[in-house]
């Protein structure tokens, strides 16, 4: 074949070789916009007509804005050029963009001629919204190119080399909204490098090496980022202004204690998360629990609970907590979720103990129960063996419960609801009680109890708990006698019953009239529980069980919308269930 071709005449090797090359496409293009996104462009496009405002270059091969004619661009208003290999920019092709609102050059090369380039940034006076992530930018460079644009409302630095924010790094950006300095590696801020910045609403620092941060003051703060750090410590500055501070996120760090917040403050979602914090009750500290020593620990106050009337959402979630005081939870007044999943959690009190080792006082008097208006709670993965009736009384509002990877068993329903409730007016759980009381959880509608080693549920066990959704899953040799789910039949819609190597003997199930999802998968089932006739099924996981064949799904075949079957020796000489 390559012989032939090359018997072929010159001007026939030329129009083959032509027609096999890809055309580049054209670009896309409507009176005031275009997009020449990933078109393989090596130069910045000519000819594109007049009065474009909005121009979209991602995803190219432009290497230079040096020397190119902008003529018919007088009127562009938003420049995309991200993810191009741009690194030089000349102040004479910028002029030619007086009108320029918004310039997006993520992920070039702009740390090369970056002394040229700053200069040419002098020209876009106009500019609001500038993206220069991921451009291999050390510290320096980036205060040069922002060094004289005094319009930035939105500025994104992250992914870039930054190891030191200066005093100076944002003078001349005064009316800065928004700014972005993520994914970096800086480890110091200098006393004042925020001070220019009164306009400043949303920060990001996340994922850098910050060890400390004190005297925190920035009071104008709406959202502050500082997950993925090394913070130890986090201390804020008393004043004359209350902080307008309303997202605060802090995980995924060392924090040993919880953070010192002002005491007047508009926040209302505090992320702890993943932290080392190991108790929420005051108390003193010492600078042997801290990596690295900071002159700041004299300002640092953990003798007084911090006030946090505001917040509606708390993840204390990956810590190191042993005990849930619940009094510390008492001025959390507007507090609506409350996560404290995979701490170390063996018990709760109803009131905040010292770290004294003498034993309390006897109380002369059952002591008052505060009421919290948390509706979702998640203390999955802890150590929990019993939460005591005085636990739900001081959460009437609850909705949502996770409790799965503990040790709770649910007990049997009581003559009367309230039978034992003060449990001799004891801060824990009374030490003969080894179950936790379900039943009469007036407002709880989601209760997740999977892996929880619960061998048997007592009859009525969640009687007057009007559930919705109740997981049950992962317990294995989990026995469920006739009765275990009564008082359910009028409210439950989805029942897990997953991994519990449940035989039809074990599976007693009433006649659940609301029930619409069901997962029986990973059991040892060779018949479906006859109750389950009158439910309204419109999902059934089977998977994985003993079943030869399905009598019962005639009743469901008007509701039934999605069945999974593997895993089941299905008999082939009784397949009639299938006609269904």
């Amino acid at each position: 074949g390559f012989l032939l071709l090359w018997l072929l005449p010159p001007i026939l090797r030329a129009r083959s070789s032509a027609e096999t090359r890809p055309r580049s496409m054209p670009c896309q293009q409507s009176p005031t916009k275009v997009s020449c996104k990933g078109l393989s462009l090596q130069e910045f496009p000519q000819k594109l007509g007049q009065g474009i405002k909005h121009l979209e270059l991602s995803n190219n091969f432009i290497r230079n804005l040096s020397g190119s004619s902008m003529a018919g661009f007088e009127q562009l208003e938003y420049l995309d050029m991200s993810f191009n290999q741009l690194e030089a920019v000349s102040a004479p092709t910028l002029a030619q963009l007086p009108r320029l609102r918004s310039l997006l050059l993520r992920s070039n090369h702009l740390h090369r001629n970056f002394l040229a380039n700053g200069e040419a940034f002098h020209q876009l006076r106009n500019i609001e919204v500038l993206d220069l992530s991921v451009n291999d930018l050390q510290s320096h460079m980036a205060g040069w190119y922002i060094s004289n644009l005094s319009s930035l409302r939105v500025l994104d630095l992250s992914g870039n080399r930054l190891s030191r924010l200066l005093a100076g790094t944002f003078r001349s950006t005064a009316r800065l909204r928004r700014l972005d300095l993520s994914n970096n590696y800086i480890v110091e801020i200098q006393e004042g490098a925020f001070e220019p910045l009164q306009e400043l609403e949303v920060v990001n620092l996340a994922l850098n090496s910050i060890h400390c941060i004190s005297g925190f003051s920035l009071t104008q703060l709406r959202v502050l980022n500082l997950s993925h750090n090394a913070l130890e410590l986090f201390s804020s500055e008393e004043g004359a202004q209350p902080y307008l501070l309303q997202v605060l996120d802090l995980s995924h760090n060392r924090l040993l204690y919880f953070p010192q917040l002002p005491k007047a403050h508009d926040l209302t979602h505090l992320n702890l998360s993943n932290n080392l914090i190991a108790s929420l009750l005051p108390g003193p500290h010492g600078l042997e629990d801290f990596v690295l020593p900071y002159k700041e620990m004299g300002r640092f106050n953990r003798t007084v609970h911090p006030t946090l009337t505001r917040v509606v959402d708390l993840d204390l979630s990956n810590n190191r907590l042993e005990l849930l005081p619940l009094t510390f939870f008492h001025s959390l007044g507007s507090l609506h979720s409350l996560r404290l999943a995979r701490n170390c959690l063996q018990e709760v009190a109803r009131e905040s103990l010292t770290n004294s080792t003498e034993p309390a006082e006897p109380h002369p008097a059952p002591p008052q129960h505060p009421e919290l208006s948390v509706r979702s709670l998640d203390l999955h993965g802890n150590a929990l063996r019993v939460l005591p009736r005085w636990f739900f009384h001081s959460l009437p509002q609850l909705e949502r419960m996770d409790l799965g990877s503990n040790s709770l068993q649910p007990c049997r329903s009581q003559g009367s609801d309230w039978e034992g409730g003060l449990e001799g007016g004891s801060r824990f759980a009374a030490p003969g009680n080894t179950c936790t009381p379900f039943y009469n959880v007036p407002r709880l509608k989601h209760l997740s109890l999977r892996e929880n080693n619960i061998s048997r549920l007592h009859p009525h066990a969640f009687h007057r708990t009007p559930l919705l959704s109740l997981d049950l899953s992962g317990n294995r040799d989990l026995s469920m006698p006739t009765g275990a789910l009564e008082g359910l039949e009028f409210s439950l819609q989805e029942l897990s019953l997953r991994g519990n190597q449940l035989d039809e003997s074990r599976a007693a199930l009433p006649c659940l009239g609301t029930l619409r999802v069901l997962d029986l998968a990973g059991n040892q089932l060779s018949l479906l529980p006859a109750g389950l006739s009158c439910s309204p099924l419109e999902s059934l996981d089977i998977r994985n069980n003993s079943l030869k064949a399905l009598g019962t799904l005639g009743s469901w075949s008007h509701s039934l919308r999605e069945v999974s079957l593997a895993g089941n020796p299905f008999s082939c000489c009784s397949l009639g269930w299938l006609d269904s």
